[in-house]
C-alpha cells in the first residue's frame, strides 16, 4: 500500500532521512520509533504526500506521489486516516460534528446511526454534544481516532497518539488501533514508548521500525 524506494529527505546541507526503503503491505501493523527529532513525523508526512522526498520515490496505492495530480492526491488522502499528536478541533462545534467533518469536506452526509456507533466504539457516546475544550486529553485523542476512521480508510497513520495521555489511556488507544488492524486496516504508529510496543505483542502481530542515524532499520525482538 505504501512503498519507499531509496527515499532521501532533508534540507540543503543536512539530510534528515537517507536511503529509506520500506513497504507497508495491506493489513500490516508497524510501530515507528526513534529519538526526538529523528524524523518520525516527517516520515509519516511522506506517507500521505504532505512532504515530497528530495530523492527516491514514494508510492501510495501503487502510484508515485510525484506524478499525482491535485485531484489524485485528494482521492488518495481520503483512503488514509491520520491521527496527529496535537489533535486540532473546531472549538465551537460539538464533538460529533467535529468527528463528521471529513465527510462534510468530501461532500457526503453523515449517517447519524453510524456516527453514534463510531462514538460508542471509542467510548465517547456520552460526549457527542460536548465542545472540544471540555474534553480531557484522552478523550480528544480518541475523538481524533474516530475522525480519522469515519471515511473507512485503508490505512491509519498515528503520530504519537499516546504522547499526551497516561498509561491506561495509552493502552485503550493501542487496543483500538489493534482492533482496526484485525479488521484489515494497515496501521503505522509512531511512538517513543517502548513499553507500549511491548504491550502490543499480545494484541496484534506488529513489526518495529526504528530511525537511527538518518536510516530506517527493522528493530530486533529485544524491544
Amino acid at each position: 500500500m505504501i512503498e519507499f524506494h531509496d527515499v532521501t529527505l532533508g534540507y540543503p546541507g543536512s539530510d534528515l532521512l537517507t536511503a529509506v526503503s520500506i513497504a507497508l503491505p495491506p493489513g500490516s501493523f508497524h510501530f515507528l520509533t526513534g529519538p526526538s527529532g529523528a524524523g518520525k513525523t516527517s516520515l509519516i508526512k511522506l506517507c500521505y504526500g504532505e512532504l515530497a522526498p528530495n530523492g527516491g520515490r514514494v508510492e501510495i496505492f501503487g502510484q508515485d506521489t510525484a506524478t499525482m495530480s491535485r485531484d489524485e492526491t485528494a482521492r488518495m488522502r481520503r483512503r488514509i486516516g491520520i491521527v496527529h499528536q496535537d489533535c486540532q478541533f473546531i472549538d465551537h462545534l460539538p464533538l460529533e460534528e467535529n468527528v463528521a467533518l471529513p465527510l462534510e469536506v468530501a461532500g457526503q452526509k453523515a449517517d447519524s446511526e453510524a456516527l453514534t456507533e463510531l462514538l460508542s466504539w471509542v467510548g465517547l457516546a456520552g460526549q457527542a454534544r460536548s465542545l472540544p475544550p471540555s474534553l480531557s486529553g484522552g478523550e480528544r485523542q480518541r475523538a481524533a481516532l474516530a475522525r480519522a476512521v469515519i471515511m473507512s480508510p485503508d490505512i491509519i497513520l498515528a503520530d504519537e497518539p499516546t504522547g499526551n495521555v497516561d498509561w491506561d489511556m495509552s493502552l485503550k488507544i493501542l487496543k483500538l488501533l489493534a482492533e482496526l488492524n484485525r479488521m484489515g486496516k494497515t496501521v503505522l504508529m509512531a511512538t517513543h514508548d517502548l513499553n507500549l510496543i511491548r504491550a502490543a505483542k499480545g494484541l496484534t502481530p506488529a513489526r518495529v521500525l526504528r530511525i537511527q542515524g538518518r536510516r530506517l532499520h527493522l528493530a530486533g525482538s529485544d524491544l
